[in-house]
C-alpha cells in the first residue's frame, strides 16, 4: 500500500470510530443478507461479536503504515478462524461487507480512491488470515 493509501484509510476511518456501534449494525445485517450461510457461525447475541470486530479494525488500521507490526495478531486471528469453520469463501462476502459498511458510514467521503485504498487494506488482511489458516489445516 502507498502512504497515501494508508493516509485515506485512517483518515476515513477516523470519521467512522464515533459511529462504531452502528458501522458494526451494518457491517453484520449486510454480512447476513449476502452471505446467510456464515450467520450459524456467531454467536446469536452479537454484541461482543460486533466489539472485537470494530477493535480488530482499529488495531490494523492503526497499525497500516507498518503491517509487520500487527501481522502476527491477523495471523493468529486467522488460525483461530479455522477452529469456529470459517472457510476461505467466506472472505469475499466479509470483504463486500465491510466496503459496502463504510460506503453507508461515510457517504460522499467514500470516494473511489478511498474504495481503494479500503480494498487493498481488506486484500492485506485477509491474505495474512487465510494464509495462516492454511497452514493450520
Amino acid at each position: 500500500m502507498t502512504p497515501d493509501q494508508v493516509r485515506l484509510v485512517q483518515d476515513s476511518y477516523a470519521k467512522v470510530r464515533p459511529i462504531a456501534g452502528t458501522a458494526a449494525d451494518l457491517f453484520y445485517g449486510r454480512l447476513f443478507e449476502i452471505a446467510p450461510e456464515v450467520r450459524p457461525l456467531f454467536p446469536d447475541d452479537m454484541a461482543e461479536q460486533k466489539k472485537k470486530l470494530m477493535a480488530m479494525l482499529g488495531l490494523a488500521v492503526a497499525h497500516l503504515g507498518h503491517p509487520e507490526t500487527v501481522a502476527p495478531a491477523i495471523q493468529e486471528l486467522g488460525r483461530k478462524h479455522v477452529a469456529y469453520g470459517t472457510q476461505a469463501a467466506h472472505y469475499a462476502p466479509v470483504g463486500a461487507a465491510l466496503l459496502w459498511t463504510l460506503e453507508q458510514g461515510l457517504g460522499p467521503d467514500f470516494t473511489p480512491e478511498v474504495r481503494e485504498a479500503w480494498t487493498e487494506t481488506y486484500a492485506l488482511v485477509a491474505g495474512l488470515m487465510t494464509g495462516a489458516a492454511a497452514e493450520t489445516a
